[in-house]
């Protein structure tokens, strides 16, 4: 996939991408932080079709929802041929007593044997977290694990 980056001067930068139907989708990152989701027009890719202006906290969360199902796809890729082996995504929600809190406080891995393999932040992917990684609200933790296991470590994570 080419992203071609574009600098709009006075504006910020305009980071962007062909689909297959020809339009063109991204993101301009402004001189002032805001982020604006953009799509072009069909007939004209040069042109905007739909934009929506995105606070940090909303691209952060549009980051983790595009980025974590291709993740757990390829995860889910590399375990197929393993049975009883499962990827899941569990999220850090607001108000988790696991807000601020190292990973190794949820005990996940003793009580569960439950593996996280990665954390999702920000559009980011934290690969292999230490037990001293501290969780923050938004967080998708990607496990690995029996059903039971996985199912274990969701309701320590809800705080059941």
């Amino acid at each position: 996939m080419n992203v071609e980056v574009t600098l709009l001067p006075g504006i910020g930068v305009r980071k962007d991408f062909a689909l297959a139907s020809g339009r063109r989708i991204g993101v301009i990152t402004r001189k002032d932080g805001a982020n604006e989701l953009i799509v072009s027009r069909k007939d004209d890719p040069d042109a905007t079709q739909a934009s929506i202006t995105l606070s940090n906290e909303e691209a952060a969360a549009l980051g983790n929802l595009l980025g974590s199902p291709q993740l757990i796809a390829q995860l889910g890729e590399e375990h197929r041929d393993l049975p009883g082996i499962n990827t899941r995504q569990l999220p850090v929600r607001e108000g988790s007593r696991f807000d601020g809190r190292p990973l190794g406080d949820t005990g996940m891995r003793t009580k569960t044997g439950v593996s996280i393999v990665a954390v999702m932040r920000a559009g980011q992917v934290q690969p292999s977290p230490t037990p001293g990684f501290t969780l923050v609200a938004g967080d998708l933790l990607v496990a690995v694990g029996t059903a039971d296991g996985l199912d274990a470590a969701a309701r320590i994570l809800a705080g059941a």
